[in-house]
């Protein structure tokens, strides 16, 4: 089943505003920037996935090579979003392209989980089919991920309760529903409270998310700007 993810990134400037005076501009957009890159390079090396949909008005470094040299191993491509007009908006604009490029099935994923771990992701997409899989954020209530066979079996609508909100479109649709429990993906970055988990989900574990672990490394000894 061709899959190809779609991941909608908000220009840096705009991003990340929710964590307030807790982390500085300059590092909020650094943070941006750097969380992106890592979850581009770690859908890179997911089995089962085709190809990677960019949504964003921002240019991209869309062949991030890690530390080690060795090079992006799927398709990315850009498409851009000249509007911003939020994440639903972006996801739509990235169906819609992946259609155009004969997906069998899109993987909606933010471009604010770092931790993603390439492993769980290929054990979602190894049973090919139809139907619709949410991974919730780690809170429950909000949608981290969204897994949809046909790609417009379902149109993406993100936001405050927005798990509770895709569960009842795939029902109305028809479609089969799946929650999809990826510990991973459920470490979104919009509060404070986000970034003090994700620190420590990090410093858990080795590996992974160089871009951000070097700049949290960088933020720990530095005041905000």
């Amino acid at each position: 089943m061709r899959t190809l993810a779609v991941l909608p990134v908000k220009t840096f400037d705009r991003a990340k505003r929710r964590l307030g005076i807790a982390v500085g501009a300059d590092q909020r957009r650094a943070l941006a920037r750097a969380m992106a890159g890592d979850v581009l390079e770690a859908l890179g090396r997911v089995r089962g996935l085709d190809g990677v949909i960019v949504v964003s008005a921002e240019s991209l470094d869309l062949d991030p090579a890690p530390a080690g040299g060795r090079r992006f191993a799927r398709s990315v491509e850009l498409v851009h979003d000249p509007e911003e007009a939020g994440q639903s908006a972006a996801a739509r604009r990235g169906v819609r392209a992946a259609v155009e490029r004969r997906a069998e099935r899109v993987l909606l994923v933010p471009g604010d989980c770092p931790a993603l771990e390439p492993g769980e992701v290929a054990e979602l997409l190894a049973e090919p089919r139809d139907g619709v899989v949410i991974v919730p954020d780690r809170h429950g209530a909000g949608t981290n991920a969204l897994l949809i066979a046909p790609p417009e079996a379902l149109e993406p609508a993100f936001g405050p309760g927005s798990f509770a909100r895709h569960a009842a479109l795939a029902h109305a649709a028809g479609a089969s529903l799946r929650v999809g429990r990826l510990p991973s993906l459920e470490l979104d970055v919009d509060t404070p409270g986000d970034l003090a988990a994700l620190r420590a989900a990090l410093a858990a574990r080795s590996g992974g998310a160089p871009r951000t672990r070097a700049l949290l490394e960088t933020m720990a000894s530095a005041p905000a700007a």
